[in-house]
């Protein structure tokens, strides 16, 4: 794996003996990563990762891939983390083993272990390898470190068992070699930086977009304590993800013969598999679908379509693995709807062309759905801190699905723009993380979160 590390601060934080521990704030996402160093002066520096062939970007795609290379007459297992096991995995999909959405398995008590290359490995086990790699590429030495590590208020799935969830996470960081861990709640971190503002106690309604999931928290915080109260919570399993698969769905795979049927021995037209459309919504699975089996299917299909052209252009997708070059054509088109009224999905290889004009008035009717799930679990969060909209001081918004100019009117419709604050979208989490275990240290008569 070759990757690079940006930050500033880090070759002051390791050099002298007599400096305090290092400290930094570990944001580990369903989808994506973060670390934050802090300085002993109370500024953070975002850990930058540059990827072989990738642009540089302050987060890291919280995937791990394990494949197995002989080496001295013996089957050595390799690793690799982020955007570089993507790269491992579509080299070699039918013999290495990618890693996803680890810590949605953290609070399920029925997956205790799973069976990889011949090894029996633990979810922590699994945990570990990839923060291992992580902070080995960071340069941080985890024995000599200070982490605080983000935990979501209830943990994904059905019937969590938090305490238990909290300590696997513990038991994962451990594996990586940390010594000193401490756990806090990720809407408490992601609102650090406006509570730190706060001379009077306030209610703040935090939302935090990830990749796959939406957390909505509502906390109190108090500033003569320096610690936030949860009151109520509530998340939907969906965010900027479902977004960009709403724009494949619309866009897309009609272009690759979603709505054209086929016919089998000259009888009446049938719809072409769905299942090869539905595989779509995340590039991983398209790379599944790239087996002898399923192409020759694909091109059986092809013979009697209506759109045999968009049939082949499908299995040129697959079979050359463009799930990712696709999906970054769409993230970025996306992105261009959250600054300009329209935009153009540009996406060319070989025999597929396409340019596709895109209002942001069509994408927003594509993610009414979403949207409507986003207010209905801020309505939970509301009705179990048993608050009201006018009990809300402030609301602050967090991940990159915040920047969307619905989702911000949401909430804007709902508590007014003058209650709303943003900002650092992407790393507010891990920077408060690693910014309120040294203020609370400060304050030796108030321990610090469990």
């Amino acid at each position: 794996m070759d990757i690079a590390i940006r930050s500033p601060y880090l070759p002051a934080m390791l050099s002298p003996a007599t400096a305090p521990r290092p400290r930094v704030g570990i944001d580990f996402g369903t989808t994506n990563s973060v670390v934050v160093i802090a300085t002993p002066n109370g500024e953070t520096h975002t850990v930058r990762f540059a990827f072989a062939g990738h642009p540089e970007s302050e987060t890291c795609r919280t995937l791990l891939c394990l494949w197995q290379e002989e080496q001295r007459g013996r089957l050595a297992v390799h690793r690799a983390i982020g955007a570089a096991a993507i790269d491992a995995y579509l080299d070699d999909p039918a013999e290495s083993r990618l890693i996803m959405s680890m810590k949605s398995y953290l609070a399920q008590t029925s997956f205790r272990e799973t069976r990889l290359l011949g090894r029996r490995l633990t979810l922590e086990n699994l945990i570990g390898l990839f923060v291992a790699e992580l902070i080995r590429s960071a340069g941080i030495d985890p024995t000599e470190t200070d982490a605080t590590v983000g935990r979501p208020v209830r943990f994904a799935g059905e019937a969590p068992d938090d305490a238990f969830g909290e300590q696997r996470l513990r038991d994962g960081f451990a594996e990586a070699g940390f010594g000193s861990i401490t756990v806090a709640l990720e809407p408490e971190a992601a609102g650090w930086r406006f509570a730190r503002r706060l001379d009077a106690p306030a209610t703040i309604l935090v939302g935090d977009f990830g990749g796959g999931t939406s957390d909505f928290s509502v906390l109190r915080f108090d500033p003569a304590i320096g610690r936030a109260i949860p009151l109520g919570h509530a998340g939907v399993g969906i965010a900027g993800d479902q977004f960009d698969y709403r724009i494949i769905d619309n866009v897309v795979s009609p272009e690759l013969g979603r709505d054209s049927t086929y016919r089998i021995m000259g009888g009446a037209p049938l719809p072409v598999p769905i299942e090869w459309y539905a595989s779509l919504a995340r590039w991983h699975r398209l790379s599944l679908m790239r087996t002898p089996a399923t192409l020759r299917a694909i091109d059986d299909v092809a013979r009697t379509a209506s759109a045999p052209d968009r049939l082949h252009a499908l299995a040129t997708l697959v079979a050359d693995q463009q799930g990712q070059a696709l999906y970054r054509a769409v993230g970025a088109a996306k992105t261009e709807l959250s600054q300009a009224d329209s935009t153009t999905l540009r996406f060319h290889h070989k025999d597929i062309h396409i340019e596709r004009t895109i209002t942001r008035a069509a994408f927003e009717d594509w993610i009414a759905p979403d949207l409507a799930k986003f207010d209905g679990a801020v309505n939970t969060a509301l009705e179990r801190a048993g608050l009201a909209e006018a009990d809300i001081d402030r609301v602050f918004l967090t991940g990159g699905t915040s920047f969307v100019p619905a989702v911000r009117a949401l909430f804007a419709a709902r508590f007014g723009t003058d209650r709303i604050d943003r900002g650092g979208e992407f790393v507010s989490v891990a920077e408060g993380l690693a910014l309120m275990q040294g203020e609370r240290a400060r304050r030796s008569d108030v321990p610090g979160p469990r």
